[in-house]
């Protein structure tokens, strides 16, 4: 078995078999690989050989990688999830889906403006802005759920009333974006604005979660009162002059706010606990919420909303740090394209 890991390195361009140090090592990759594909209801498939042993080496590598970063007792943790079989380069394509332009579009947008002094934590979640945690399963739609989690926390400041919105109506609908294919939040809420609102998650219901975009429906009413205005950049330049963390945590403290960032490192594919510090890059390709900041054990983080489910993460959410000045754009690029959904 182990030799055929070697020979599916070779042919794949998988390094697990460099990491596996001996057979008996590799046979309890194999009871864990086992124990995993029972849990997550993968247990009929990967039925040929071939592909067997192509995704025990990659889980074999993912264990190996998580078990090295927590031996490290720094300030997070990763941990196995349904995601285990697939590699950095297979998660990207299928769980993000960001389309950021190298330049701003030339859509009507306002800035941000901080006004007085903003407090030291914050937590929509505790407020009642933040719906529960969504899953876009394996469609590049990330950036209707980070639309719909925007307008949700704007709609429920404007009528105090929580509502679930429609990620189907906007991957459907919209058709400026690309569905399972990738969009940007900015042009999912210029649709909003266009479309007089959204329907509800209930009245539309996601059906994209195996990667098709599904054709558009008109059998929803637009929910009364949700046509947004307009939206507000955060950053002075969006992908070009970040915002500071300043008008960030402004931002932030003032509703929940859309972001993109870069999420296709190993490190956030298995991300579980903690404040994630380790190097994160800006090359933006994934759409989340921002639904708070505050400290934990020292450590200053942004509390951050996906859409991959509760079994993800720290119950579908993810701590990143604030305040990192060895990177411009902030932790992931959470400074680089922030902004929020606006009502008169």
């Amino acid at each position: 078995m182990l030799r055929a890991l070697v020979i599916l390195s070779v042919l794949f361009g998988i390094n697990a078999s460099t990491n596996l140090r001996s057979t008996s090592i590799h046979k309890s990759y194999e009871q864990s690989f086992e124990a995993w594909r029972s849990k997550h209801g993968y247990l009929n498939r990967f039925t040929s050989e071939v592909e067997y042993l192509k995704r025990l080496a990659i889980f074999a590598e993912n264990m190996e990688r998580i078990e090295t970063h927590n031996a490290k007792n720094t300030t997070w943790t990763m941990g196995m999830n349904e995601y285990g079989h697939l590699s950095s380069d297979e998660f990207k394509e299928m769980y993000t889906g960001v389309q950021v332009p190298e330049t701003p579009s030339s859509i009507p947008r306002r800035q941000h403006v901080v006004v007085g002094d903003s407090p030291n934590d914050v937590d929509w979640t505790t407020k009642g802005a933040v719906t529960d945690v969504k899953n876009q399963g394996s469609c590049g739609s990330c950036w209707s759920f980070s639309t719909t989690g925007g307008l949700e926390g704007a709609y429920f400041l404007k009528t105090g009333t929580l509502t679930s919105f429609s990620e189907q109506n906007l991957v459907s609908c919209d058709k400026v974006d690309q569905g399972c294919n990738g969009g940007l939040m900015d042009n999912a809420f210029k649709f909003i604005e266009t479309n007089g609102g959204l329907c509800t998650e209930a009245d539309y219901p996601y059906t994209s979660g195996a990667g098709a975009t599904g054709e558009c429906l008109t059998t929803c009413t637009p929910v009364a009162d949700s046509q947004v205005t307009g939206f507000v950049d955060v950053a002075p330049t969006p992908q070009v002059t970040p915002a500071t963390v300043a008008q960030m945590e402004s931002a932030v403290a003032q509703q929940p706010v859309s972001i993109a960032i870069e999420a296709d490192q190993s490190s956030f594919q298995f991300y579980k606990s903690g404040v994630m510090t380790s190097a994160c890059g800006t090359r933006l390709d994934h759409g989340v919420l921002a639904v708070g900041y505050g400290t934990l054990n020292g450590t200053d983080y942004w509390k951050v909303k996906n859409s991959w489910g509760p079994s993800w993460g720290d119950s579908g959410y993810i701590l990143l740090q604030k305040g990192l000045t060895t990177q411009k754009g902030g932790q992931c690029g959470i400074l680089m394209s922030p902004s929020y959904p606006e009502f008169n």
